[in-house]
């Protein structure tokens, strides 16, 4: 079994399913010791169990400030130190027409696609930085960050700040020894994306088909290869990497205008996923 994590202890959000799942799964198989932080309490606790003693499960909404740093504390209380924050937890948020879009929804929005990953970033370097030893920092954003289109107005907005904030912040940090990047994925087969696609949150084989439709190598992108492209950014590997965008989606095509299909869909079942915490 490869090691390229041991020792390391690592805080993901958006643990309990899809990507931060997957995340989780990569970093304790290498290794690591992971704090997973969700608002799916049952989910969570069962991928936490799953993972064994390596792992522990905080119950944590990434839009309040003070769950964040508790969970960062949570991480140097049961195991000691923090080497990595992956700020991975999201929603879809707020859709429709720029003149139609609820306040209370953008913001909320915002808050759970931005600001919990400020709050992270934040609390991660706070920790990182009075350790001495350095560290790594993954900020999960998405394809709409580098291109429009691909996203609601506030998704794109909003994982645009991410990609702004991992390389404002890159420069500052590296003189404490500690890297900051995001990953951009493209349409990755998740509960999210197939309750967003189908109604279903447990459809993931019509969500393949239906999130597929523009891969250019005979295939969605699943949990797995955005693990995989964390891991790679949290070791020694990437040790001379920070403000970089990684992004993963097999250069896929953008067929048409994607953005049209987020201005018309409905906002009830986008909502109901963000409660959930798909």
């Amino acid at each position: 079994m490869s090691t390229r994590l041991e020792g390391q202890v690592a805080v993901v959000t958006g643990a309990a399913s899809g990507i931060g799942a997957a995340i989780a799964e990569r970093f304790v198989e290498e290794g690591a010791r992971c704090v997973l932080v969700d608002i799916q309490d049952d989910a969570g606790r069962d991928v936490a169990a799953r993972l064994g003693d390596n792992a522990s499960y905080v119950h944590g909404d990434v839009s309040v400030e003070d769950d964040v740093a508790a969970a960062v504390t949570a991480a140097v209380e049961r195991f000691g130190r923090l080497d990595c924050v992956v700020n991975n937890a999201g929603i879809l948020g707020a859709v429709g027409p720029i003149a139609e879009i609820d306040g209370a929804a953008w913001r909320r929005t915002v808050a759970v696609l931005l600001d919990s990953v400020f709050y992270g970033t934040k609390h991660g370097a706070r920790v990182m930085i009075d350790q001495g030893s350095g560290g790594v920092i993954v900020n999960i954003a998405s394809t709409a960050g580098v291109r429009a289109g691909l996203g609601p107005h506030v998704y794109t907005a909003a994982k645009q700040g991410v990609i702004g904030l991992t390389q404002s912040v890159a420069p500052e940090l590296g003189r404490h020894g500690i890297r900051v990047n995001a990953i951009a994925p493209g349409g990755t087969v998740t509960s999210l994306t197939a309750y967003v696609t189908t109604g279903d949150a447990g459809d993931l084989g019509e969500a393949s088909k239906r999130v597929g439709r523009g891969a250019t190598i005979g295939r969605p992108a699943v949990p797995l290869d955005i693990a995989n492209a964390a891991l790679f950014l949290a070791s020694a590997e990437a040790g001379y990497i920070s403000g970089a965008v990684l992004v993963v989606d097999a250069a896929s095509e953008v067929i048409g205008d994607k953005s049209l299909r987020f201005v018309e869909m409905g906002a009830e079942i986008v909502q109901e996923a963000g409660r959930t915490g798909l």
